[in-house]
């Protein structure tokens, strides 16, 4: 198979190995379309807080899985994960950590090192700029996935995810998405009483991710470009994908949720206001309102942001006919019920072994991951978009040829007036 120095494969060669895989591949998969109670092993790409955290929620929500391979673009991260999950106070953590030294891996191809080893589940927890290439791969070696949102920041990236998820399932493979609102008990029941009628036909909707700064990182001594961009990555667009791609596509997943769909268009604002310029607040804007609209003629309103000592607001709302609801407000909560965190990787499990109903939202969370895209498009260009054309747009935002030794600037900030 052709691959270049950062081991990537191009379009051609990743579909005709796959086409040649073809569905000849389920019957090499111990864990495709059957009840299967032998040990899942797990593999953990991206080191950081969440997937950390991710992996810890995995082997704390289910038995007979161990974690085997850990892999990331750092060694210091790599090394305080282990240290985390080898010494868990949580027992149940702890004793389903079997990662030897030659089962770690680090670097810019570090995510082939890990896909080559007998993991049967990848879990994806490296920023959102590095997924679709990672997830392309997993497909590929036949893992099953469990993947961090957002899940790519630019349309070719998303493009990339709906074909791999596609195939994904043409392969038996299982796709579970960070989104973990769609595995919390309460929004679950509250979206089947709203799709259901419970508030009459839906009329508007609204959403909001309104809060304080997030982390920014300074540059420390010997840090190349990459280094700083990617350590820093909350803080850069082509990392992150700002904030309404980064953070609100949560809000924007329970909208579509709602609606059964995507959104056809979006007229948007959005800018910086306060953030200084300096290089650890990167390119990204602080604030975003969007105007979406879906195929029906509903519109919901979208608004996010980072100002310090402004009023906090992270909810969403519909607006019914006979009511409004607030997303889980109309559904009694559950004493003693499930992280919804450890739910969506208890539903991953059994989805792998047969034991509950098959899951791929890898297309389900690229829509969303998309609307958000779609957004911040709109708020950068002060253009509206179309779905179907900002979709096919050969915007790419990561750069291909990935170097320590090489420079990617900062910035500028966008901005869609033309002076």
């Amino acid at each position: 198979m052709q691959q270049n120095q950062d081991g990537k494969m191009n379009r051609r060669d990743f579909t005709k190995v796959s086409a040649a895989a073809g569905f000849g591949i389920l019957a090499g998969n111990a864990f495709a379309g059957k009840k299967n109670v032998d040990t899942l092993k797990v593999g953990l790409l991206g080191c950081g807080g969440r997937g950390t955290g991710a992996t810890v929620n995995m082997l704390e929500g289910n038995e007979n899985v161990l974690l085997v391979a850990m892999a990331d673009l750092y060694q210091d991260r790599l090394d305080n994960a282990r240290d985390k999950m080898k010494n868990h106070e949580n027992a149940a953590v702890a004793q389903k950590y079997a990662v030897q030294d030659d089962h770690c891996f680090v670097g810019l191809d570090a995510y082939w090192q890990i896909l080559n080893t007998d993991i049967d589940i990848l879990i994806e927890g490296t920023p959102p700029y590095r997924r679709p290439k990672h997830i392309e791969r997993a497909v590929l070696c036949r893992k099953h996935v469990f993947m961090e949102k957002p899940v790519a920041v630019d349309p070719e990236g998303i493009r990339k995810i709906m074909e791999a998820s596609e195939r994904a399932r043409t392969l038996g493979l299982s796709i579970v998405a960070g989104t973990q609102r769609r595995h919390q008990q309460d929004y679950i029941e509250t979206i089947k009483r709203i799709q259901d009628g419970k508030i009459g036909d839906v009329l508007a909707l609204r959403c909001y991710w309104c809060s304080g700064l997030p982390w920014a990182r300074e540059r420390q001594e010997g840090w190349s470009d990459l280094e700083h961009r990617t350590r820093n990555w909350l803080n850069n667009c082509w990392t992150s994908g700002d904030s309404i791609v980064e953070q609100h596509v949560h809000n924007l997943d329970v909208c579509n949720w709602v609606m059964g769909t995507h959104p056809i268009r979006v007229l948007a604002v959005g800018g910086r206001t306060w953030k200084p310029p300096e290089e650890k607040y990167g390119d990204n804007f602080d604030h975003f309102a969007c105007d979406f609209e879906y195929e029906n003629g509903v519109h919901l309103l979208s608004v996010c942001r980072h100002w310090n000592g402004c009023t906090d607001r992270v909810s969403e709302a519909v607006v019914g006919s006979k009511r409004e609801s607030n997303c889980v407000d109309m559904a009694r909560k559950r004493e003693n019920s499930v992280n919804p965190y450890v739910q969506e990787h208890v539903d991953l499990v059994k989805s792998i072994r047969g034991e509950g109903p098959y899951l791929n939202e890898g297309v389900q969370v690229a829509e969303s991951t998309m609307t958000a895209i779609m957004g911040r498009m709109a708020a950068y260009t002060g253009q509206m978009q179309v779905w179907n054309k900002a979709l096919q747009t050969d915007l790419g935002l990561v750069p291909d040829d990935l170097d320590f030794a090489k420079e990617y600037p900062c910035g500028p900030v966008p901005c869609p007036v033309k002076l």
